[in-house]
């Protein structure tokens, strides 16, 4: 029976408990609703910021404006201004109307992410609805909410969702794909009619995943794996034209780039692998979400055994294994974002399986049947409280968030020792921003001290008359001038004997450059060489949580 249901008149011990699960779940909606609150003031917080916060959304932002003018940013990186991208191009098309409209802004890029986040929790929410089994109740609307919210408080889609990365993004349409394929198979299964136009639209939604983000492939794959489950030939047949779509869209930008794009987004994502990294990142990833993981592998072994495999199984399986992509060198946390959206809604549908049981079942006394009516959503709603517990995060630079994590338990800041690469170790300082991911500069929002630093970088490179060779790009972009490389991307292509580093070692040795912004020395051996030898340190100025040097000519 549901929440509100009850087939017989109430024992007086389950009347008198019967509000209960509704107290219970209550207090986990407000919890995923705070942290839901807590997403939008750190989103905000970003909008208004105009640096980069994340050292990659620059150079996110100075690709959409290569888009703007019509303009590929898959370029030679041994040429001046030394600049790719190592990305596919359709988060920052996306991304090129509100540039014309409003100007090359960080905001554009954080607003489109952020909203992206946003419709994968409502399509999380939705696939959850969808899973209720009786069609005579009106579901689980609580339950839904529920699993939509979860991912939006995952630390890790917090700390990553309002940030100018297209990573979210490819999520979004991962995540739409997985559900269009559940309706149009359950609408395909329940008359036995064809739905190709559902079809063409999954495959459409997929194409648009991998066009975001190469890491996409391990969706396709999951769909295509599902399909074939179901109907192999009909797998097959889909199969062939949307990987010869794909390959003419890669081989056009190939041509149109003149072989720029297959050096740029696939031997520049060669990337050594690191053991260590995967393992703590995998470690970090269960400790975080439990319950929903759990939940989620429970239910998948459930239906491998007890069912058939649902697309949602399949995703949440193929999601998982490619997280280990989060061990290469330059990637990290946000590669376990699909593999969560994937949870949240396999746990969902697991959880309305097992209230549908439970509901469903011949017990043997009413009392018995009332008494799992009230035990059975109290139980699932201490876990989701539990479950908010353990992925507590929240900055404490207001006093009302400071009084809740103090209320809760949980400190008020947390000692952080500025990072440097370039510059002397700094004493540890205090961070108003507390999570349970452990030390991490994202997710506190920046202050109007780091926009004071930011301006403070770009009025030292403005004294001078040219570019500075920096490693953010957003000093250059906020005082009109050109974007020069983009570290890690060169670092890549050198480790992968790709590129020619003979013009811009020239150019560093004849101090072409008026100044140099290091971060965190991500230029490849022989650039950062040549810098020592002809650049010094001027000033160091701290931006979010980060020390920054400024080098002039020596």
């Amino acid at each position: 029976m549901s929440l509100t249901e009850s087939p017989t008149p109430p024992t007086s011990g389950a009347k008198a408990t019967a509000w209960l699960p509704k107290a219970i779940i209550g207090l986990a909606l407000l919890a995923f609703i705070g942290y839901f609150i807590v997403y939008l003031i750190y989103a905000v917080e970003l909008f208004r910021f105009p640096f980069d916060y994340d050292q990659g959304e620059g150079f996110e932002l100075m690709d959409t404006i290569y888009f703007s003018r019509g303009e590929w940013p898959y370029r030679d990186n041994d040429a001046y201004p030394f600049y790719s991208s190592n990305y596919p191009p359709l988060f920052h098309v996306v991304i090129v109307p509100l540039v014309w409209l409003f100007g090359p802004h960080y905001w554009t890029g954080r607003l489109v992410s952020f909203l992206g986040t946003l419709i994968t929790a409502t399509a999380i929410g939705y696939a959850v609805s969808r899973g209720h089994s009786s069609p005579r109740r009106k579901g689980r609307p609580w339950l839904a909410v529920l699993s939509g919210l979860a991912f939006l408080a995952s630390n890790y889609v917090y700390h990553v969702g309002p940030l100018f990365r297209q990573h979210m993004f490819m999520v979004m349409f991962e995540t739409l794909a997985v559900v269009f394929v559940a309706v149009t198979i359950d609408r395909e299964e329940a008359d036995g009619r064809p739905r190709n136009k559902l079809l063409f639209v999954v495959m459409t939604l997929l194409l648009a995943a991998g066009y975001t983000k190469q890491l996409a492939y391990a969706t396709v794959a999951a769909v295509f794996a599902f399909l074939f489950l179901r109907h192999p030939k009909r797998a097959i047949l889909w199969a062939i034209p949307f990987a010869t779509i794909t390959a003419l869209i890669f081989l056009g930008i190939n041509a149109a780039t003149h072989g720029e794009w297959m050096l740029n987004t696939v031997t520049a994502n060669l990337n050594p692998f690191i053991p260590g990294q995967a393992e703590g990142l995998f470690r970090q990833w269960f400790r975080l979400h439990t319950f929903i993981i759990v939940a989620a592998a429970g239910y998948a072994l459930y239906q491998l055994y007890a069912t058939r495999l649902s697309v949602y199984a399949v995703w949440f399986v193929f999601a998982v294994a490619n997280s280990i992509t989060a061990g290469k060198w330059g990637a990290g946390e946000s590669y376990f974002a699909t593999a969560i959206a994937a949870a949240c809604i396999l746990s969902g549908l697991g959880i309305n399986h097992l209230l549908d049981w439970a509901n469903n079942r011949q017990w043997k006394s009413p009392s018995r049947a009332q008494w799992a009516a009230v035990l059975l959503p109290s139980l699932i709603g201490l876990l989701y409280i539990w479950q908010a517990g353990r992925l507590f995060h929240m900055p404490t630079h207001t006093p009302t968030l400071a009084a809740i994590a103090a209320a809760l338990g949980h400190p008020t800041q947390v000692m952080i020792a500025p990072q440097t690469s370039c510059s002397a170790v700094r004493l540890p300082e205090p961070i108003p921003y507390v999570d349970n991911a452990g030390v991490s500069l994202l997710g506190r929002p920046p202050n109007a001290a780091d926009k004071a630093a930011g301006q403070q970088i770009a009025d030292l490179i403005a004294q001078g008359k040219t570019a500075a060779f920096s490693e953010d790009a957003g000093f250059n972009l906020f005082i009109g001038r050109d974007v020069v490389t983009n570290p890690t991307q060169l670092l890549n292509l050198y480790n992968n004997q790709a590129v020619d580093l003979t013009e811009m070692l020239a150019m560093l040795d004849r101090q072409a450059f008026d100044t140099v912004v290091l971060r965190a020395q991500f230029y490849p051996g022989p650039v950062l060489d040549m810098i020592g030898q002809r650049y010094e340190t001027t000033d160091l100025v701290q931006m979010n949580g980060f020390v920054y040097c400024i080098m002039r000519p020596r």
